[in-house]
């Protein structure tokens, strides 16, 4: 690649000053333009010009000047809708059981427990011994630890098996990059030893004194090695135990149910490899299951003298479950064959009992299956039109009790309990909406079919308040994921009703790129057929509006990450189907990116967008690449989310995009970027800021749609 040197003291901005603070003047209020600096991009002889490349200096001043003056600018083109955006927080935030608390579990002697109370924004971590009415342990209090910080996330919580300490990680900047420590669950006190630069995750032992954890690669955060931790010595001290040296794998470390064992697995996006260790004797060597080979994946259990396995070997491309003992590991065995027709998502163990997740039709089923009568299986009776159920934490292993949860567009999210030898269930617990206006009767959910230009059938499920007629006239906006294998199943949300009891129409599309028809639907939405991705979005979109729950006039889109790409590549190839759409931290600059092997996971999505750096995937990700494609058209109103610190899309990405669509578009639309300067990937930390963001979002759709409140 070769690059044209930049002199930075050549880099200026150029800002239109806004003539008028009044915010019924914000026809005069001119968006700011960035400077073009022409810098040549050669791959395979072909040469780039991006005017917008100097945009990833995140120390240049002048970069952040240009961010601030974006945000400035969309704040004050949006000042006439800050009340209701404050309503509609209100609103929202009013849905939600403020005191709340989850369904506890019990390991290892005490009850576990996640609550939240009232005004405040994070999570408390308690416990209680032996009985769920015995007095509370505070573990961590995530409030007290986020006072006078901007952002603030804890992850990976984990309790010695003496149960006298926890580890956590803890992120204060939004990068991801999470700094282990260690709470005395005795004395309260928080230990000054602490380990940077890890994944927040770690794994204890079962001597309570060895702890093992991910660290990432400084510069891409890969998650490229596995550490010892010997408790109370300094991370300086610990040793290093597998190193993931294939740039395009990540690694990771866990305990089995069973406790018995630790495992180190180490995957791609077409592959897995993992090592095992007796968790009695953590200084002993990790043990290979079997080697990589591309092509297989698979996923590991423990139950008695097997290893359980989930896998796509020998074509199995729904996968099935095999096992291997333990002593012989490479000699796997067939215990629940594969399917054409149905996905086998995942598998809980207990000691009588197997229990399946599958994907049947795009449904989720759960399938108890008793270990000695395997002829008196049976699926937990689900019966609704379009639904979500999955396995919640099944953590003890010697129990007939499953749990799972369960909800729908139309639903409020509950718990069970399960008793598999009985068949019988109790709720546990059912979301609760503090609003008395909200009637789940009043809404109504369907799934709906549109066909694609390939004569394929795309699922969409529906979600509306009733007494809406199929006029043409209604607002609808229409979300999609389509990526990485990941399923957007129709899920029940409080903050969705913000848009329902205003007239929209919620539609999920169901677009190839994820598994919600199987394995299949997957791999014709990757690689070189990533494209069906964006014609099946733009498909149900026509299909929507031909069956007149909407026109361009009315409809609106939505998307995040590689969602976000598909709202960039849908803008440039039917800008006229939509009237406003919300790209929320959009990877959208896909063949730089991908040409970068220092930005973060770029190397480990080889196997999902292609290897630039080959001709045929470099010249198919070229003619998609949203960024590379626009031209001179008119663009539907666009609202663009950014974090500064955002890992996973850098925030020049969508910086550089809306630069660009600032000097190509030939209409008059709205173009906002709005870019959060204490936050990454995830946006704003804490549950009510995040519906601050949110409500920012519903009031750019509704300013849209005329409706003022």
């Amino acid at each position: 690649m070769k690059l044209t040197t930049i002199s930075l003291g050549l880099v200026c901005l150029i800002f239109a000053a806004s003539c008028t603070t009044e915010k019924s003047d914000e026809l005069d209020i001119k968006p700011p333009n960035a400077q073009k600096i022409d810098t040549t991009l050669t791959k395979h002889g072909h040469e780039r010009n991006d005017p917008y490349y100097w945009l990833n200096q995140r120390e240049n001043p002048e970069v952040i000047d240009y961010l601030n003056a974006e945000n400035d600018y969309y704040q004050k083109m949006t000042a006439h809708t800050k009340d209701f955006q404050q309503d509609l927080f209100e609103e929202m935030k009013a849905r939600i059981k403020e005191d709340d608390a989850s369904v506890p579990y019990f390991l290892n002697g005490y009850w576990y427990q996640v609550r939240y109370e009232k005004g405040k924004d994070y999570p408390i971590y308690t416990r209680r011994k032996e009985k769920i009415d015995a007095p509370e342990e505070i573990i961590v209090d995530a409030n007290i630890m986020a006072e006078e910080k901007s952002y603030f996330n804890l992850n990976g919580l984990s309790i010695s098996p003496d149960n006298k300490y926890a580890s956590f990680g803890v992120d204060t900047v939004g990068r991801r990059k999470y700094e282990i420590q260690f709470k005395n669950l005795q004395t309260g006190e928080i230990l000054e030893q602490k380990i940077p630069l890890t994944t927040g995750g770690s794994t204890w032992a079962n001597d309570s004194k060895t702890l093992f954890y991910t660290k990432k690669d400084e510069t891409t955060l890969r998650s490229n090695q596995i550490f010892k931790h010997k408790f109370g010595s300094s991370s300086e001290e610990d040793k290093l135990v597998f190193e993931e040296k294939d740039e395009t794998f990540s690694c990771y470390v866990y305990k089995s149910k069973s406790r018995k064992y630790i495992f180190i697995g180490s995957s791609s996006t077409m592959a897995d490899e993992y090592s095992f260790l007796d968790a009695d004797a953590p200084d002993q060597d990790f043990k290979l299951v079997t080697p990589r080979k591309r092509g297989v994946e698979y996923s590991l259990s423990h139950f008695g003298d097997y290893f359980y396995i989930t896998t796509n070997k020998d074509d199995a491309t729904n996968f099935k479950l095999m096992r291997a003992p333990i002593e012989n590991s490479t000699d796997w065995e067939e215990v629940v064959p594969h399917q054409e027709d149905v996905l086998l998502e995942g598998i809980d163990i207990f000691k009588d009992f197997l229990v399946l997740s599958e994907r049947y039709n795009g449904l989720t089923r759960i399938k108890v299956q008793p270990w000695k009568n395997k002829e008196d299986a049976y699926y937990l009776p689900f019966t609704s039109e379009t639904y979500t159920a999955y396995t919640t934490t099944n953590l003890e292993f010697d129990t007939t009790k499953l749990r799972y949860a369960y909800n729908a567009l139309t639903t409020p999210s509950s718990v069970f309990e399960f008793d598999m030898e009985t068949k019988t269930e109790t709720l546990l617990k059912q979301q609760e909406i503090p609003d008395p206006n909200f009637d789940q009767d009043q809404y109504i959910s369907e799934r709906i079919w549109a066909t694609a230009t390939d004569g394929t059938e795309i699922p969409i499920s529906l979600v509306y308040k009733k007494g809406i007629q199929r006029n043409g006239k209604n607002p609808v906006l229409q979300y999609a994921y389509g990526s990485y294998g990941a399923t957007m199943d129709p899920y029940f949300s409080t903050t969705r009703i913000s848009l329902l009891d205003r007239g929209f129409v919620f539609a999920l599309a169901h677009i190839r790129g994820g598994q919600y028809l199987g394995r299949d639907w997957y791999e014709k939405g990757k690689l070189l057929h990533k494209k069906n991705t964006f014609t099946d979005f733009i498909n149900v979109s026509e299909y929507l509006i031909e069956q007149k729950y909407t026109t361009p006039e009315h409809l609106y889109a939505m998307g995040g990450s590689a969602g976000g790409l598909l709202m960039g590549a849908v803008a440039n190839m039917a800008p006229d189907l939509y009237h406003g759409m919300v790209a929320q931290v959009p990877f959208v600059d896909v063949v730089t990116t991908m040409l970068d092997d220092s930005i973060p996971l770029t190397t480990g999505e080889y196997d999902e967008w292609g290897n630039p750096n080959e001709k045929e995937s470099y010249d198919y990700m070229l003619s998609y690449s949203p960024y590379d494609n626009v031209i001179k058209q008119d663009y539907p109103n666009l609202l663009v989310t950014t974090g500064l610190h955002d890992s996973q899309v850098q925030y020049w990405e969508p910086a550089k995009w809306v630069a660009k669509l600032r000097d190509k578009k030939t209409d008059n639309n709205l173009l906002f970027l709005d870019t959060n300067m204490e936050a990454g990937h995830g946006g704003a930390s804490g549950r009510f800021e995040a519906l601050k963001e949110l409500a920012k979002e519903y009031a750019f759709l509704f300013d849209l749609e005329g409706i003022e409140n």
